[in-house]
């Protein structure tokens, strides 16, 4: 199968995985069209929602659909790194063997990730970049596909812990869940009241996972939208030759190299998704919201005039 022929099948394919997790998620498809984005370019998604909006549901349904092992870690204030990557114990033998953590499975939800501390916070950068995990000085590899999908509370802030800077630029994605409609709600409580459970048809294998991000990578740009990238983040930086006058009032700190490859990636992703060969400037502006969201900090005007990361972002755009 040659890169055309892979482009056309995928596009097929991207539509029945959402079809498929549709009939166990009701509404929220742009969470999920973001969420699955994210996967097939290789990436890792933050989830910002209150909590009841399906957030755990969404990553079992996902792991279902993909034949994929799922793990969850509850984050909360005593969690250790060892609890996360694992740990080496003493066998029978007297020998010390290395028992796996949570972390070693295909889709992990890092649930309410904000309640605990740094330092186990940051556990997680090598496992996000490199795909591995240092133990006692041995390096062990993680499953592949690996996929990180982390929640917070945006509402309660009691008792949590900012999370670094250096692990929010690790994430793709920072995706906002809001409220389900009136109908959707409906259809929900329909379908959660009940015994009947639905079971999901398997629509990827890990392997084709594999195959679909090294087929985003292969995906060509043309120097017009690499520009757009780059010149669009450098319009965050309120230090940069390039800043807009909203940059300049509004923001301390903005963008950094990483926020360009990202949304080059996901508009390769988002091209393939319509079956088109090469992303443009359109499909650039598509991803910016949650490739930008929350790699842009405010500052103390902003905050005193009321005006959101959001509004920032559509400025600049």
């Amino acid at each position: 199968m040659n890169d055309v022929q892979a482009v056309d099948r995928f596009s097929e394919k991207f539509l029945a995985l959402k079809k498929e997790i549709g009939r166990n998620i009701v509404g929220q498809n742009e969470v999920v069209h973001q969420t699955l984005l994210s996967l097939f370019c290789g990436g890792h998604c933050l989830l910002i929602g209150v909590p009841g909006l399906a957030k755990t549901k969404l990553v079992q349904t996902i792991s279902q659909a993909l034949d994929s092992s799922f793990k969850r870690i509850q984050f909360t204030p005593d969690l250790m790194p060892s609890d996360i990557l694992g740990t080496e114990i003493l066998d029978s033998n007297k020998e010390f063997v290395f028992r796996e953590g949570p972390l070693f499975a295909n889709m992990i939800l890092a649930d309410e990730i904000n309640r605990t501390p740094p330092k186990t916070q940051s556990s997680l950068l090598e496992a996000m970049q490199e795909r591995v995990v240092t133990v006692s000085g041995d390096t062990k590899k993680l499953p592949q596909p690996f996929f990180v999908m982390a929640t917070q509370n945006p509402i309660e802030q009691e008792g949590t812990y900012p999370l670094p800077e250096a692990q929010l630029d690790r994430f793709m994605f920072s995706i906002h869940l809001d409220y389900p409609s009136i109908a959707e709600e409906i259809d929900i409580i329909k379908q959660t009241t009940t015994e009947t459970s639905i079971a999901l048809n398997q629509v990827l294998t890990g392997q084709e996972i594999l195959d679909i991000q090294s087929l985003v990578r292969k995906i060509p740009v043309t120097d017009n939208v690499y520009e757009y990238a780059v010149k669009l983040v450098a319009r965050t930086r309120p230090q940069s030759e390039m800043s807009s006058e909203i940059a300049k009032k509004y923001i301390s700190w903005g963008a950094g190299p990483r926020a360009s490859q990202y949304l080059i990636l996901a508009a390769k992703c988002v091209a393939i998704t319509k079956g088109k060969y090469s992303p443009d400037i359109e499909d650039v502006q598509e991803i910016a919201f949650p490739v930008l969201n929350h790699r842009i900090f405010r500052n103390y005007q902003a905050e005193a005039d009321a005006f959101s990361v959001h509004k920032i972002i559509q400025s600049i755009l």
